[in-house]
């Protein structure tokens, strides 16, 4: 469970969905199986529309984007934090 501000400034409670710590796995196994690229990561977002796990792996530190000279040439990367989780599975 995390806060988050909600409109109006209002702090509110969100509860991790489930599946959520399972996805965040498989999400960190696909990331490390092979280069990804920034559209690649945008595709598996879309896959799962109704989960922030793209977006949690970012915010949580278990991935990050290796800038390239454009956004199709970023690399999407496991953080150390990232292939010690994935590891610990």
């Amino acid at each position: 469970m995390w806060l988050r501000v909600g409109r109006f400034g209002v702090i509110m409670k969100d509860v991790m969905h489930p599946a959520a710590p399972a996805l965040i796995q498989e999400f960190l196994a696909w990331v490390d199986e092979a280069p990804r690229s920034y559209a690649d990561a945008e595709a598996w977002r879309r896959s799962c529309p109704h989960l922030s796990i793209w977006e949690d792996a970012i915010s949580d530190g278990l991935v990050r984007f290796k800038n390239g000279s454009s956004m199709q040439g970023s690399r999407l990367v496991l953080t150390p934090r990232g292939r010690a989780r994935l590891k610990a599975n």
